[in-house]
């Protein structure tokens, strides 16, 4: 006779999910002007989802439940929190930018929420079902907000790439699914962890593969970057702010799960994928971001190259590779918020503006955000004493212990050719005549982008020992369960 799951470990998803459902009514209740509104709600919303995820049972141990589909774990709980935060801080950020674009429209916070719910299922998926709703029901928000701006031709190319590609990544997924379904007999993380011991048989590598390279697109790692630059350029600002954050933090803690999990004993078999991965994201995201003036497009090519970065950690298959792959996205999550605050604010008599000139003789019209700007591309380019170096010192130390050499020297390099294009954003806004002033950025944008920028340099020092314990306990939790 079933039982009824135990729905605690899952309240922080069954919150978020009511709550989604609640914002549509109000908003169609309310119809328009109800963006603000329905938008600070969703902000309460993921917070209180947060309260529910850190209070829960996820911080004292392993809780399995809905059959094994579903799992809660301190690596889950850290997990959710950066997506929660990035999507919280996306929101805030979005609200000016929709007003001033005329497409004030409430589905907005809505469909964030809803990308937001998928990803917290992805993170606690114990199944390769679980796993595929959990991607699905991000992925089918994500396609809607690139193309949000329905009546710009840029915005529907963005949403009709993503789509098809995202189809084709999905493909790739379900059918490495079915392969080691097929090999396996089992699709629960657990009892493939139990069977794939030893040599595997060539089936299942081969369906292993086509399940890293479905999550490989879902976090722009080379070969399947192609449709980031187009779709981070063609949609909409703050979809793009979205997209370079909470959905990259929420693939790249799916694929940890996924290989150390049910894969934690072919390190010899993924090793390979994963090295080149690293290396190819690393060099791709280096050498394309030099000509690029479009300062979307160069955020496109950077976020490339720091999963490349991220990857690097993963590729050591250690404990101690995990830890420093959570720490990384931390602080990748404040840089990338921060920038994409003070692209938001980048108008010209009300007009968006998206070209690095745009921003030439920053320092002299807006001092404080110049600054601003130039600690966020100094963390980017990993220099110290910023929270990117730390995050890099993070990724790379394990790949060191573990003997990886020639990655390491390879993100040594990626890291000193992106210096260039990093402090040539410097370069304009400091030692470029002003051609056009931008306006005044929102206080809303200005605060976040304060913070941020506080976080990325000096104030990180007090938050990196408890970033640090949180995601050491996360990565011990995650392979204490292997």
């Amino acid at each position: 006779m079933a039982t009824f799951p135990d729905l605690i470990p899952a309240l922080p998803e069954i919150f978020l999910a009511v709550a989604a459902m609640a914002l549509l009514l109000i908003g169609v209740f309310r119809g328009e002007g109800s963006l603000r509104l329905v938008s600070w709600l969703a902000v309460a919303s993921l917070i209180g989802a947060g309260f529910l995820a850190v209070t829960g049972v996820g911080l004292t141990g392993r809780v399995v439940t809905f059959n094994g589909l579903f799992v809660t774990d301190p690596f889950a709980v850290f997990a959710k929190l950066l997506i929660l935060t990035a999507s919280g801080l996306s929101i805030i950020l979005s609200i000016n930018y929709l007003e001033k674009e005329r497409v004030a429209r409430f589905e907005y916070p809505v469909l964030v929420v809803l990308a937001t719910l998928g990803m917290m299922g992805m993170v606690s998926a114990n199944n390769l079902i679980s796993l595929y709703i959990g991607l699905e029901l991000q992925s089918l928000a994500l396609y809607v907000l690139a193309a949000f701006k329905r009546d710009t031709a840029k915005s529907s190319e963005a949403g009709l790439k993503y789509f098809v590609l995202g189809a084709l990544s999905s493909g790739l997924l379900l059918y490495g699914s079915s392969l080691i379904y097929g090999f396996t007999g089992s699709v629960s993380f657990e009892r493939l962890a139990e069977v794939l011991t030893g040599t595997p048989s060539l089936g299942v590598i081969v369906g292993m593969v086509f399940v890293a390279a479905g999550l490989a697109f879902k976090i722009s790692a080379v070969p399947f970057h192609m449709w980031t630059p187009d779709v981070y350029e063609g949609a909409p600002t703050s979809v793009t702010s979205f997209f370079a954050v909470a959905p990259k933090v929420a693939a790249m803690t799916l694929f940890i799960r996924v290989l150390v999990g049910p894969f934690g004993d072919l390190t010899a078999q993924w090793h390979q994928v994963i090295w080149f991965c690293a290396a190819a994201s690393m060099i791709v995201g280096a050498l394309g971001a030099i000509q690029q003036k479009n300062i979307k497009r160069l955020m496109a090519y950077s976020s490339i190259g720091h999963i490349g970065y991220a990857l690097v950690g993963l590729s050591a298959g250690s404990q101690e590779g995990v830890r420093g792959v959570l720490i990384y996205l931390a602080i990748y999550l404040a840089m990338n918020v921060g920038v994409f605050a003070i692209i938001l604010s980048m108008r010209q008599n009300g007009r968006a503006v998206e070209e690095i000139a745009d921003l030439a003789g920053l320092s002299k019209t807006h001092p404080l955000l110049a600054f601003a700007m130039a600690l966020f591309m100094w963390s980017l380019a990993g220099v110290p004493p910023a929270a990117g170096f730390w995050g890099k010192w993070a990724v790379f130390l394990p790949a060191i212990q573990s003997q990886l050499y020639g990655l390491a020297i390879v993100g040594v390099v990626a890291s000193g050719i992106s210096c260039y294009y990093y402090l040539r954003v410097i370069k304009v806004m400091y030692f470029d005549d002003v051609t056009e002033q931008l306006d005044r950025p929102a206080l809303l944008t200005g605060v976040v982008a304060t913070g941020a920028a506080l976080f990325v340099f000096p104030v990180y020092i007090f938050f990196l020992a408890p970033i640090t314990s949180g995601a050491a306990a996360a990565a011990a939790s995650l392979f204490g369960a292997r």
